[in-house]
């Protein structure tokens, strides 16, 4: 995580990365650079908490097997560090609402017959947000871009913009990095939810 001043929202900024996530009550922007991954964006409406999770779950697998597999353990770790410490804030789960980004199909080498990461990562996301009963107000996932994705708790608004062609590149190859280190993960250990 990284703290920077943003001059034209004139807040501060935190710059989370794969794998971490941020809540606040301040007056502050939350940003990420997403490709295959996907950010939740979630806000307590009525108190003006929110946060904002960075995840990508490492590997395919089935629709049914969302919530039973390793992989899809790295995604009910993250959204539950988020709203756990939503909650801590003062927050009331019954007054969340999400905003969905990412899942941006950035990794070229993964076949068109198999279920892709991107396509995981959405899919799991809705299932969850579903299941938790936590209503998804906006979107913006798929297609074949990166998304720079900037959030503001206090507020509620999101601000996203589609990246370029090399910008893609680049992400690319840190997603390539970091989903290996996924799946090494993945096999050496498990996850305990609470």
């Amino acid at each position: 995580m990284v703290k920077r001043y943003h001059n034209q929202l004139k807040r501060d900024m935190i710059l989370i990365q794969p794998g971490e996530y941020y809540v606040t009550k301040k007056d502050e922007v939350i940003a990420t650079v997403l490709g295959s991954c996907i950010s939740v964006c979630l806000r307590d409406n009525d108190n003006r908490i929110g946060g904002m999770n960075h995840f990508m779950l490492p590997g395919d697998f089935r629709a049914e097997e969302v919530f039973s597999s390793n992989s899809g353990r790295y995604g009910m770790y993250a959204m539950e560090l988020l709203i756990g410490d939503l909650l801590k804030l003062g927050g009331g789960k019954t007054n969340l609402s999400a905003k969905v980004f990412g899942g941006g199909h950035v990794l070229n080498s993964v076949p068109q017959t198999a279920k892709n990461v991107p396509q995981a990562n959405i899919d799991f996301v809705k299932a969850f947000l579903s299941m938790e009963g936590i209503p998804v107000v906006n979107s913006d996932v798929g297609g074949r871009y990166g998304r720079k994705v900037l959030y503001l708790p206090s507020t509620g608004k999101a601000y996203v913009r589609s990246l370029v062609p090399e910008d893609n590149r680049k992400l690319a190859d840190r997603e390539v990095k970091y989903e290996k280190h996924l799946r090494k993960e993945t096999k050496s250990e498990d996850l305990t939810l609470f």
